[in-house]
């Protein structure tokens, strides 16, 4: 059995035929065709989760593992306005999700009915392509005509980068009638294969390359490739070339310089022009560090090229060239022999000036007591392998690059917007998606007290580990520059609290573990996680005075000479 209208029959019967097979679904109303069809559709794998902002996270997640669209559905009104944080996280961070909201019929809006807004196009800013199905099929040419929008929005959501696609459907009552005869369509790809390069563009970035000296590859957040892996191993080798990681690139060499903040903490005036740049060649989504960007937007490379296959214009440092629409791999694995060498010291200036800041930062961590620095490296260390490694916002992910890229990991993080809204919402849909994997998410606590209506979901799993490092507020706001020293920081922008997780994670049947301290840490992280059938949160506990203070001092020790 399924839902009577025609419309969304058609799309469940599509969405299958071309290989999708998963929807998050969130209670209503208004949207009962779509929870009615989809959700005793033998070949689709339905969850209900029901805070939509939630839900929306929780399919992104799902979605980073499947590497395929899924699905999010939800009612009419303000429930549609809820996906806006997860969708414009999917967007910039180019993740596939099929965004499906039920409407009302277009009578309807703007007259005063009830949970009704303007939904068409509601997410202009932040999506690869809108559009809405009609309220009725009622002739061989109209099935046709949406057919085909169905299988183009479904395209859109992979081809040519992965990003998310809305589809509005508005519903006339009744709703909860169902049919044995579902509508049938035919599935077809709208979509070809990327054109190859531009001979004048490829020959461009050729002559840029043989002319310089002093190539910086940047490599921006990214899936584990070891065909990328594997060509920029091969590019770090040569003598003119550094190649610049973070842990979100996914990316593992020795050659690879994956420290960026702890590299450029303090740079002399007398030695920029040694970092700077001739050419520098770009690829990947978001980079975390904000030091590098501001040292290539003061000090521009003469020259930069990004690779991206939907040939959009990153122009992340203020001094674009041009733009090579390809993937990254395969362009650089193509030219990799007219990529050749030149008499070049830059290489081994950066690797000299790596194992320079290495050793200053070991010596600092081994004398360092207990604060935030000090659980983010005992954490690295002994959280095990086949480990999901699921960094929160803001101060998470950038401690993480103090550690440089650990081949035991997968990281993932939500740095498209990089808000602090989903992250454990986001963990935990990875989590339902990969079983087979350990999905360890480490959150501040103001990120996590504000995700914790991702607990309230029947469908946690207990490969799920939750880390919440509690020091009393927004930390990071008590070592930038700016709010750190403001008279109302504590208030306004660290929002100073003493609030505690263990009452929620009881409350949602989470086993619940607490560290205080070095050695109570290192003592829970076994039974933390042990095998059992219930996912597990451990709050750790720092002194926030501490924290800003250690990590100012750390970079002024690694800045030294």
């Amino acid at each position: 059995m399924t839902s009577d209208k025609k419309t969304i029959s058609l799309l469940a019967d599509i969405f299958t035929k071309k290989g999708l097979r998963e929807i998050v679904l969130s209670p209503g109303s208004r949207n009962a065709p779509i929870i009615i069809t989809f959700a005793q559709h033998p070949d689709i794998q339905a969850v209900s989760v029901v805070d939509e902002r939630s839900a929306a996270f929780f399919a992104l997640g799902m979605a980073q593992q499947k590497q395929r669209a899924v699905a999010i559905a939800c009612t009419s009104g303000s429930a549609v306005l809820n996906y806006a944080p997860a969708i414009a996280e999917a967007y910039y961070q180019k993740i596939p999700l099929l965004v499906l909201t039920a409407d009302r019929p277009p009578h309807l809006i703007d007259v005063g009915d009830g949970q009704t807004i303007r939904q068409e196009n509601v997410f202009a800013n932040y999506i690869k392509k809108s559009c809405s199905l009609p309220l009725e099929i009622t002739t061989e040419e109209e099935k046709e005509k949406v057919n085909r929008l169905i299988n183009e929005a479904i395209d859109e959501t992979r081809f040519p980068e992965p990003g998310p696609v809305h589809i509005n459907i508005p519903f006339d009552e009744p709703l909860y009638q169902q049919t044995g005869e579902p509508m049938t369509g035919n599935a077809f790809d709208t979509f070809g294969k990327l054109p190859p390069v531009d001979e004048s563009i490829r020959l461009a970035f050729l002559h840029d390359w043989q002319q310089s000296r002093k190539i910086l590859l940047i490599a921006g957040q990214g899936k584990p490739s070891g065909k990328l892996n594997e060509i920029l191993h091969h590019l770090s080798g040569l003598p003119q070339v550094a190649v610049l990681t973070e842990t979100t690139s996914n990316l593992h060499a020795p050659g690879f310089m994956d420290e960026i903040d702890n590299l450029i903490a303090k740079i002399p005036e007398e030695e920029i022009a040694d970092f700077q740049p001739e050419l520098l060649i770009t690829f990947g989504t978001s980079v975390v560090s904000k030091k590098i960007k501001k040292l290539l937007r003061a000090h521009p490379a003469k020259h930069h090229w990004h690779i991206s296959p939907s040939g959009e214009k990153r122009d992340t440092y203020f001094c674009l060239t041009g733009v090579i629409r390809a993937d990254a791999a395969d362009f650089l694995t193509q030219e990799k022999e007219n990529l050749t060498e030149n008499t070049s010291e830059y290489r081994s200036f950066w690797q000299r000036h790596k194992e320079h800041v290495l050793q200053k930062s070991i010596a600092f961590l081994a004398k360092t007591g207990w604060c935030d620095l000090k659980v983010y490296e005992i954490l690295f260390r002994e959280i095990p392998g086949n480990t999901l490694l699921h960094l929160g916002n803001s101060t998470p992910v950038r401690y993480a690059q103090l550690f440089g890229s650990i081949s035991k990991f997968h990281y993932f993080s939500n740095r498209g917007v990089s808000g602090i809204d989903g992250q454990v919402s986001t963990a935990a849909g990875a989590a339902f998606a990969a079983k087979a994997k350990i999905n360890t998410v480490i959150t501040g606590d103001m990120g996590f007290f504000y995700d914790s209506n991702a607990l309230m979901n029947l469908n946690l799993t207990a490969n799920l580990k939750i880390i919440v490092i509690n020091n009393g507020g927004g930390d990071i706001f008590r070592f930038i520059t700016g709010p750190d020293t403001a008279a109302q920081r504590e208030l306004f922008f660290a929002t100073a609290h003493h609030w505690k997780a263990e009452m929620l994670a009881k409350a949602f049947g989470l086993r619940y573990f607490k560290a205080e301290n070095e050695t109570e840490l290192i003592g829970q992280l076994p039974d933390f996680y042990r095998e059992n059938n219930r996912p597990a949160l451990l709050e750790i506990f720092t002194t926030q005075a501490e924290n800003a203070l250690v990590l100012k001092d750390y970079f002024r020790i690694i800045g030294t000479k």
